[in-house]
């Protein structure tokens, strides 16, 4: 007998939950219907990751550190699922298998960095008086991310992952191109440990939600995947409004420079001899 194929459902990620856009709009693509988020979704977005930071950038680097790893085990169970994803967006089987394969990795590599980049980065700092002089890092806060369609599900493990190391939390906008693989990664999140509004997955187009995700006052930082001047314009002068770091998507191999470009330099003086 034929039948029907049943079509997945695309929703986007907020706080922990699947959810469709308020605004109740969806677009075509290869992969299926997605929401077409709205301004009000990427508001309640940053709403839940802003209440996400305290718990955790509290949390110890090494329990980061795990959850990122449970990450990467769940990824390795499912890998057949994304595998055949990607290659119903397009890839190639080779392609696919690399991709997905590397977006594990990726993520057992910043798991190891959770507890380590401090010692890395950190400095005791010689000063001419009686005091010790300590510089660390710490996380920024909330990251906006936008991604790349290019190798979606490995440029969205890669954001996500160096932005979490930290502690900080994230709303990342997805592809236009409605990626499916990468709207799935939330199923593997929403199972896994990572705590509710840590990450949070948008659907919907750049060119109507860049500039409430750059003008918004609450955001620390921006992490974009933009190709045209006047998208990267707009960025840097909505980013100015309340100095958030900007910082534009370049694809490169895991590393932790990309940890420290979201964390700022705390200083403490103590003093010797009193």
């Amino acid at each position: 007998m034929s039948r029907l194929p049943i079509l997945k459902t695309y929703k986007i990620f907020i706080g922990g939950a699947f959810e469709r856009s308020e605004s109740g709009r969806t677009f075509q693509t290869a992969s299926g219907q997605m929401c077409r988020s709205s301004r009000k979704d990427f508001r309640n977005a940053m709403t839940v990751a802003r209440a996400a930071v305290g718990g955790w950038s509290a949390r110890s680097g090494y329990n980061r550190g795990q959850i990122l790893y449970r990450l990467a085990e769940m990824l390795e169970a499912r890998k057949a699922q994304f595998i055949q994803e990607r290659i119903t967006e397009g890839a190639t089987s080779g392609q696919a298998e690399t991709e997905v394969l590397a977006s594990i990795d990726h993520l057992v590599y910043y798991a190891g960095w959770c507890d380590k980049y401090t010692q890395v980065f950190s400095a005791v700092n010689p000063v001419a008086s009686s005091h010790f002089n300590f510089s660390v890092p710490e996380p920024t806060g909330v990251v906006v991310a936008i991604s790349p369609a290019a190798s979606p599900l490995l440029s969205l493990v890669g954001m996500i992952a160096p932005i979490i190391a930290s502690g900080n939390t994230c709303v990342v906008l997805l592809p236009e191109s409605g990626s499916g693989s990468t709207v799935s990664f939330a199923e593997i999140l929403d199972t896994s440990d990572v705590p509710g509004g840590v990450v949070n997955l948008l659907t919907g187009y750049v060119s109507e939600l860049l500039p409430h995700l750059t003008s918004h006052m609450d955001v620390n930082a921006l992490w974009l995947a933009l190709e045209s001047a006047e998208d990267r314009k707009m960025a840097q002068e909505n980013a100015a409004l309340n100095v958030k770091r900007l910082t534009f998507y370049e694809e490169t191999d895991p590393n932790p420079y990309l940890i420290t470009d979201f964390t700022e330099i705390k200083t403490t003086w103590h003093p010797i001899g009193f």
